[in-house]
């Protein structure tokens, strides 16, 4: 028997992505969202609406940075959603992050965050809340690259929100691999 819950914004895995960007002073700001995934094989859409300090910066700099908040960062990637940078100039300061300049767009790679996908804005709609970017680059420090140079989900510890309980959870263990498993039932 299923038990019905109506319409609401749960899904496993939520990602908990911390979106960055400049103002037109060069200022650093930086939200975390969770909203979002990749739409398209070189994009990125993200639900944030019009009011964020980050959304206003992103549409004045035509650029962002998409990093993974992680395990080893989660009280810091919860101050930059619980608190406005529209009210707190100093987020990033107060969350004790740092940032360098994208080489290759005009965004802030935060330094403490190991995993970025630097975009240059596609477009945003403010009536659907829509924000959507081209993948640029995907960056990662090399702390969290594997023996074979790729990116290791379990040295970069990324959470995701759990919306039905308000907590974040990291990523588990592998159970499968795909385009691979599937083929067992041919």
């Amino acid at each position: 028997m299923r038990k019905s819950f109506g319409a609401k914004t749960w899904a496993y895995p939520m990602p908990v992505f911390i979106i960055a960007a400049y103002d037109e002073k060069g200022n650093v700001n930086a939200m975390n969202a969770a909203w979002g995934g990749i739409t398209e094989e070189n994009q990125i859409s993200i639900c944030i609406s019009a009011d964020h300090k980050t959304t206003q910066n992103i549409q004045v700099s035509g650029a962002f940075t998409v990093s993974m908040a992680t395990a080893d960062t989660v009280t810091a990637c919860d101050y930059l959603g619980v608190i406005s940078g529209n009210d707190e100039p100093n987020k990033m300061e107060k969350a004790g992050f740092h940032s360098t300049r994208s080489e290759l767009v005009n965004a802030p790679v935060i330094d403490e965050l190991p995993m970025a996908l630097e975009c240059r804005l596609i477009s945003y709609d403010p009536e659907t809340c829509l924000l959507v970017g081209e993948i640029v680059n995907i960056s990662a420090d090399a702390s969290v690259l594997d023996e074979k140079g790729k990116i290791s989900a379990e040295k970069l510890k990324p959470i995701t929100y759990d919306a039905i309980h308000n907590t974040y959870r990291v990523l588990g263990d592998v159970v499968g691999y795909a385009f691979k498993d599937g083929f067992k039932l041919q």
